[in-house]
């Protein structure tokens, strides 16, 4: 499966938009820097359509090493929960509904989970 950068979208939106790639770029990160600053602040992102952010506290836990059999401690941790919006959720099955074209091309799942660290 093709992996398509930041810098890729960045061009295509740039060629797409007809606009300079720079301004472009310092507009992609600026989003992007404030999507993880909403998330930081424990607000919760809500993209009509496309999808929703949100931070999620995971529990303590007891891990074992599956190795050694070992019993390991898991701290708490806060992850990003994503969750797929409708019209994305028609692209990713092929049915656009409104007749419109979607991209396809990259696969999505239905709750992603990242880690996320306090270091913004």
């Amino acid at each position: 499966m093709p992996t398509t950068t930041k810098k890729d979208l960045i061009d295509r939106i740039a060629q797409e938009t007809s606009q300079k790639r720079t301004a472009v770029k310092k507009t992609v990160q600026s989003f992007l820097d404030n999507v993880i600053r909403e998330l930081h602040e424990g607000n919760r992102l809500e993209f009509r359509d496309f999808g929703v952010f949100e931070i999620k506290n995971r529990a303590p836990r007891v891990a074992q090493n599956p190795k050694t059999l070992e019993r390991v401690p898991v701290p708490a941790k806060k992850t990003v929960k994503f969750k797929v919006g409708r019209l994305m959720k028609m692209a990713l099955e092929g049915d656009s509904g409104d007749g419109a074209s979607r991209p396809t091309s990259a696969p999505v799942t239905r709750q992603r989970r990242l880690p996320v660290t306090s270091d913004t």
